[in-house]
């Protein structure tokens, strides 16, 4: 699925304009993206945990020439998902 037709189930499972369902999923994924940009996390209970964890920089190797590399330190975002969803993943 793709983020149109998340726009378009989203729009009919509430019965909102496909342009208000476009809205609605924009400004959550603005919200999760803001939240983890400041450092915190968003917990949605039954669905899942959005966390940023710290990558130590490391060292690396360029697989075409075998010449060392630095690969610098990094965040990332991570996902893990609740017991609701794995739930009914599974069922």
């Amino acid at each position: 699925m793709n983020k149109n037709e998340l726009i378009s189930a989203v729009a009919d499972k509430t019965g909102l304009s496909k342009a208000q369902a476009g809205e609605a999923v924009e400004a959550t994924f603005e919200v999760i993206t803001e939240t983890l940009k400041g450092g915190g996390e968003v917990r949605i209970i039954g669905f899942g945990n959005y966390t940023v964890t710290e990558r130590a920089a490391t060292e690396g190797r360029n697989p075409r020439t075998g010449e060392t590399i630095q690969i610098p330190a990094s965040k990332t975002p991570k996902f893990k998902a609740g017991k609701g969803l794995k739930d009914a993943v599974n069922s």
